[in-house]
């Protein structure tokens, strides 16, 4: 069982439902991902810049395994395993491997890892953590599993991401129809508390344009961005409401095009060189040698 996620309100994000969406959206995730390919590009180039040859891998939140695949290809002698909440997308990402780049696969939540203390030496993360309710949960394991001198490596949204669709639907009604997504300073905070040393943090914004707002309401459904906040619409949304947003999100309209800012933070931070007394896992789940996944039957086989 994984660990309750931390009680946010309305904000709290629902995994079961972030786990059906990204179910849902595996097999058209990559013809809708433009920023997702973007932003993956960037973090796997910041990878050029520390010096560290692994011999473990963990990609967290893989998704389709493209960057599961490029790490592979990075680092061929390094074991890599992709992790990710949705067996959909591990399905999708076993198709991304060739028979000299292979990755395991296996399907676990992020604030609950099942591998032992110092399995990997770099944990990469792309645009994962925006959907985990309490970032210190993943940092602490993910501190738990690097080894010494591990890299952890991720991109995550920050708070100005989609401000015109949120600025739009709270021109309607009080509902959350947007995430609420994390400030870099408090998840370079986070970083410290979990353990984690000399943490790097930076800001890039995004912006990507549409002609109309369903065409950025069809991508975000797409790639499986589905409204997993406790405090959402439960019920359909109607015409008239659904009008008034597009209407109020017209005001941002420049040039022809509609803007969809998106904040992306970047961070990294590494587990010290000298170990504190090993912690126990927080839950009683079967922790899994690396040298043992490869010789049983991974969830989201096919």
């Amino acid at each position: 069982m994984s660990p309750e996620p931390r009680d946010d309100g309305e904000y709290a994000i629902e995994r079961r439902e972030v786990r059906r969406a990204f179910g849902r959206a595996a097999a058209g995730y990559d013809a809708a991902a433009e920023l997702q390919r973007r932003v993956r590009g960037e973090l796997l180039e910041r990878l050029d810049l520390v010096r560290i040859d692994p011999s473990a891998v963990l990609d967290l939140g893989t998704g389709t395994g493209h960057a599961a695949l490029a790490l592979k290809r990075r680092y061929p002698k390094a074991q890599v395993v992709a992790l990710d909440l949705a067996e959909s997308m591990l399905r999708e990402a076993g198709r991304r491997q060739t028979l000299i780049r292979r990755f395991r696969r296996v399907c676990a939540d992020a604030a609950c890892l099942p591998f032992r203390p110092a399995s990997f030496d770099i944990v990469f993360s792309n645009l994962m953590l925006q959907w985990c309710d309490d970032p210190d949960r993943v940092f602490a394991e993910c501190r738990r599993v690097l080894r010494p001198g591990g890299l952890l490596s991720f991109a995550s949204f920050g708070p100005d991401t989609l401000v015109e669709l949120r600025r739009a639907w709270a021109a309607v009604d009080d509902h959350v129809h947007v995430s609420r997504f994390i400030d870099m300073h408090d998840l370079g905070d986070a970083l410290v508390r979990a353990g984690l040393a000399e943490p790097v943090m930076d800001v890039e914004r995004h912006v990507l344009n549409y002609a109309k707002v369903r065409e950025l309401m069809r991508d975000l459904k797409a790639i499986g961005a589905h409204n997993a906040s406790a405090g959402r619409p439960r019920g359909l949304t109607g015409k008239g409401a659904l009008a008034r947003m597009i209407a109020a999100y017209e005001t941002f309209r420049r040039d022809g095009r509609l803007p969809a800012t998106y904040e992306v933070v970047f961070g990294h931070a590494w587990a010290p060189v000298t170990e504190p007394r090993p912690r126990r896992s927080p839950t009683a789940e079967t922790l899994v040698p690396l040298s043992q996944i490869g010789r049983r039957r991974e969830r989201g086989d096919g």
